[in-house]
């Protein structure tokens, strides 16, 4: 809720709204003048952002799909002052699921489209997870967790609707050694973009749209 702008630099030295110094990137890196402290940054691609102070703001400078951005944490910002919670439904066993998650022999890479038109984000699918929802069989991909276990992106029924219409994310425990999982609807949440148009998000991948309303988790914040 702090971010207050995202802004897209070019191969010439410019101002960037109203931030000090001028900035420039190229396909190595980004370069700053005029600021004390910092001339060049490596923003790895896809990967979280590295952080400039400058003032009594954080610059998150990142790569995405090759170019190079700006976004700017303040705060000071209005958005803060307007943030009333997270909406959630309550919650039920009902969403409490056993499934079982089916490896691949290889990861494959899976490219999603994002929030922002033209980016594109690349995963790390390490296989397929089958439950059954209201006695129907579903599957997702499982992307590898950032920080173990694994991540399911998917939308559903209720996708624009009640929630956020992108995708939500659910993290999943390591599969026990026999496959099984337990999907716990309940904790699926958003991502930043939900919250801010400064996010570059994925979207969920069209493998991971389930037909079904998943009335379960947190709802769209806006």
């Amino acid at each position: 809720m702090s971010i207050t702008g995202l802004y897209w630099l070019s191969d010439q030295f410019a101002q960037v709204a109203d931030l000090p110094g001028r900035w420039r990137a190229d396909t190595d890196a980004v370069y700053v003048e005029g600021i004390e402290g910092a001339d060049r940054l490596e923003p790895v691609e896809g990967a979280p952002g590295l952080l400039v102070d400058v003032a009594d703001r954080r610059v998150e400078v990142i790569r995405r799909t090759g170019s190079a951005a700006l976004r700017v944490h303040d705060p000071k910002s209005p958005y803060l002052a307007t943030y009333r919670g997270i909406p959630t439904y309550p919650p039920s066993r009902r969403w409490v699921v056993s499934g079982s998650f089916i490896p691949y022999q290889q990861p494959t890479t899976v490219t999603t489209g994002a929030v922002v038109e033209g980016l594109q984000h690349h995963h790390q699918a390490v296989g397929v997870v089958h439950f059954e929802l209201n006695g129907a069989a579903h599957q997702l991909v499982a992307f590898r967790g950032k920080t173990g276990g694994l991540q399911l992106l998917f939308t559903d029924a209720t996708s624009g609707v009640t929630t956020y219409p992108a995708a939500r994310s659910l993290s999943v425990a390591d599969p026990d050694p026999d496959g099984a999982v337990t999907l716990d609807f309940n904790r699926a949440s958003n991502l930043p973009c939900s919250f801010t148009d400064f996010a570059t998000c994925p979207v969920a991948p069209t493998e991971n749209r389930l037909p079904v309303a998943v009335a379960a988790g947190e709802k769209n914040p806006r």
